[in-house]
């Protein structure tokens, strides 16, 4: 059994208890012989501070990946998206809500591993938004699956010493909010990793996903599309994104919101780090003053 521990080698997961990877593997067996998926290799684990993956061989891989406590709601948005919204999501073999344990299969070529084109960027968020459109009336579900809340409303409050030394973080949650644009899922980490590629694009790795803005999840596409490709076709991308969503001036809460969206992003590492000190409130004030 491979064992890979990237760049966390002493990152501490429940791997490295006996008992756990045995009830682990005994859940793992037991879903793949109701299945009646036969391993045809030696397991790949990998191990980082946010989950740990195995990857079964078989004649298609299957993924058994377990969450930590701060994104233990996956395994069940997971199972619920896979009913809201099939064509754009992985739907799982198996989850245990409570263990936080999914068994998932194969997606295909991930998008990382395809030539990335402007135009692959814009079938994708385009894609993306028909996804966070069909969830729009959902969140309250969300919200009791245990999805963070990360609505523009509640950012001030959430970074409260960051709010009282900058009010600007105020006015921009208020202005984004007053475009009327309905809060949806957010990604929170939507990059070539997380998608895997073809006619439909399908999305995963909902371990960071936020209720907040749509157009927070634009924060990270946009900055990948400007490294990998180069500034100038971020406008295009982003408006194919915007066209899916009715309204005026959406350049502007696009703005807006791919600002806010640094602080969703800061919160999921404040789930899965807690204590961080480069995620403390005056690690966010840096942040904040990069932003302005």
């Amino acid at each position: 059994m491979q064992v890979d521990r990237g760049s966390w080698p002493d990152a501490r997961t429940p791997w490295d208890d006996a008992e756990w990877r045995r009830e682990a593997f005994s859940w793992l067996e037991e879903r793949l012989a109701g299945l009646g998926i036969r391993e045809t290799g030696a397991r790949r684990v990998r191990l980082r501070a946010w989950s740990v993956i195995v990857r079964v061989e078989a004649t298609e891989p299957v993924w058994f990946k377990a969450n930590p406590p701060g994104s233990a709601f996956e395994p069940a948005l997971t199972t619920r998206l896979a009913q809201l919204v099939p064509d754009h999501v992985l739907t799982p073999y198996a989850v245990d809500v409570e263990r936080g344990w999914s068994l998932l299969p194969h997606g295909g070529q991930v998008f990382k591993e395809v030539e990335r084109e402007p135009h692959h960027w814009a079938d994708l968020l385009s894609q993306y938004a028909e996804l966070q459109r069909a969830l729009v009336d959902h969140t309250g579900e969300f919200d009791r699956i245990g999805v963070p809340n990360a609505r523009p409303a509640v950012l001030p409050d959430l970074f409260e010493q960051l709010a009282h030394k900058r009010p600007e973080l105020v006015e921009w949650c208020a202005e984004l909010e007053s475009f009327g644009i309905p809060n949806t899922l957010d990604h929170a980490d939507l990059h070539e990793n997380q998608v895997f590629y073809g006619s439909r694009y399908t999305f995963f790795d909902w371990g960071d996903a936020v209720v907040s803005h749509p157009f927070c999840s634009l924060t990270v596409p946009l900055e990948r599309v400007a490294d990998q490709l180069g500034p100038e076709f971020v406008p295009r991308v982003r408006d194919a994104y915007l066209e899916h969503w009715p309204g005026s001036d959406l350049r502007r809460a696009a703005e807006l919101a791919c600002r806010l969206g640094t602080f969703g992003r800061a919160l999921s590492w404040q789930r899965l780090f807690p204590g961080n000190a480069t995620i403390t409130a005056d690690g966010l004030v840096e942040a904040f003053d990069r932003l302005r």
